[in-house]
């Protein structure tokens, strides 16, 4: 059992254990001015757009609402549990499941049926990593 699974969902965590733990699970985020931070580029607005609403569904469905910047080029998700007062559980699970979401590629899913996006740019809205 991880250190975290003993965490309450609103325990704060401490700024080590934040760090160890985007090592280990969530490596494009950063922990900058106490949020957890990722900053997804797209291909323009309809990119931009539908990551806002990607994120915006699977915050509503988790009831933790993040705050998000958002540009032509990008959309900046920070998240932080305002009750807490810090980074939670909370922050961490809705943090993975917009990764796994928004980075989502069917094609690279060993015997996945679904094509994914054409690798051509114009069928491109948001940039992988």
């Amino acid at each position: 059992m991880t250190p975290w699974q003993l965490k309450t969902p609103d325990e704060v965590y401490t700024a080590d254990e934040i760090a160890s733990r985007l090592q280990q699970d969530l490596p494009t985020w950063t922990h900058e001015d106490g949020h957890l931070r990722r900053k997804y580029q797209t291909s323009g607005w309809k990119g931009t757009l539908m990551v806002v609403n990607a994120v915006g569904h699977l915050a509503e469905a988790a009831w933790h609402h993040p705050d998000l910047e958002v540009s032509y080029p990008a959309v900046i998700v920070k998240l932080m549990n305002h009750a807490a007062r810090g980074i939670t559980n909370k922050d961490f699970e809705l943090a993975q499941k917009i990764e796994e979401v928004v980075m989502w590629q069917p094609a690279k899913q060993v015997g996945s049926a679904l094509e994914g996006t054409p690798v051509d740019a114009q069928y491109r809205y948001v940039q992988y990593d």
